[in-house]
């Protein structure tokens, strides 16, 4: 296969997951408890535009936004298990949310079964960000060690995922207003469907940023990839890309955790997806692991939405029957570096 086949490869890759991407965003649009047909999709509905068409436009930009950071991790800690779930910086993310929805009151629910209104989105986005920054440093610590492989890298994360749900238990087990445990019970279900416009533009503004920030650094990553020595070698800052990486990684994810919960998988099987396909040239991987992403999610979320309506299963529960297995597949054919 010559470079141009190689190249086209890659193109063609990218274009049937955008057409496919459209195609559900269609589908997802026109399926529900309501259905509606074609000629009110395109009359602009109300079902459409307040309720519909958000959801989508929130499991899009989040998967996009958890895959794309996923792809970052596992690139700049060398590990191919490595994603913000595996490593427990959604937890941590969700630590820190829920510590503001119930020491500062930024989140209230109104009624059971529809949700929490966020009072304050930059709090919260703010304290889900703290909350990440700890198992950030615990991992970048951990991965100077160089006698850590990386298995225990991710049983780290484990450990860290399993601390923040314990101390988030435990701040549900004090609080005194038992509407604000419920909004963070209800909260961490992992759900794209009760975003507002304006915690959508957050989340787009925040995606935007670092995937152009991730987009720079494509070559860098592709140079890490062949190994720290080479890197310096050749006038990379490894220390500073791979810091600055699970910071605006993990930046990204406390923003999409803020505002539907934690999500988990997305950002280990979309990259391990487009890696098993086209390659794992950053040049390529980071863009299209954003429309694979978007993609899964969507998916997912569509998958939740049909299988029992009019119930609506959480988008985090679909993703973990689907990425637990995944996950166990990738372990037992040692997809660890």
């Amino acid at each position: 296969m010559n470079y141009h086949e190689f190249l086209k490869r890659k193109y063609r890759f990218g274009l049937f997951i955008l057409l496919s991407l459209i195609a559900f965003i269609l589908i997802s649009i026109s399926i529900g408890s309501y259905h509606l047909p074609f000629h009110e999709i395109l009359a602009g509905n109300p079902v459409i535009m307040n309720i519909r068409l958000p959801r989508i436009i929130t499991a899009i930009l989040v998967g996009a936004s958890l895959a794309v950071s996923g792809a970052v991790m596992q690139c700049v800690l060398r590990n191919y298990l490595a994603s913000p779930f595996t490593l427990g910086i959604s937890q941590g993310a969700a630590f820190g949310a829920a510590f503001a929805i119930i020491y500062l009151g930024v989140g209230i629910m109104h009624r059971t079964g529809e949700g929490i209104t966020i009072l304050n989105p930059y709090i919260i986005s703010l304290f889900a960000f703290f909350g990440s920054l700890i198992s950030v440093f615990v991992i970048l610590l951990l991965s100077k060690l160089r006698t850590l492989s990386p298995e225990s890298m991710i049983l780290a994360g484990v450990a860290m995922a399993s601390l923040f749900q314990a101390s988030t238990m435990l701040m549900q087990y004090f609080a005194e207003n038992e509407v604000l445990i419920a909004s963070v019970v209800f909260w961490t279900f992992g759900d794209v469907g009760r975003t507002v416009w304006m915690e959508i533009s957050i989340i787009f503004v925040a995606f935007v940023f670092s995937l152009i920030y991730f987009f720079y650094r494509r070559i860098d990553y592709n140079t890490l990839l062949s190994g720290d020595e080479v890197a310096l070698s050749l006038g990379v800052d490894v220390k500073r890309i791979r810091l600055e990486g699970m910071l605006v990684s993990s930046f990204l994810t406390s923003v999409c955790v803020s505002f539907t919960g934690i999500i988990g998988f997305v950002g280990l099987v979309a990259p391990h997806v487009v890696r098993i396909i086209i390659g794992g040239d950053y040049r390529f991987l980071i863009l299209i692991s954003t429309l694979v992403g978007a993609l899964l999610l969507l998916l997912a979320d569509t998958i939740g939405r049909m299988i029992i309506s009019p119930v609506v299963i959480p988008v985090g529960i679909v993703t973990a029957f689907i990425g637990a297995p995944t996950f166990i597949y990738l372990l037992m054919r040692g997809e660890v570096r």
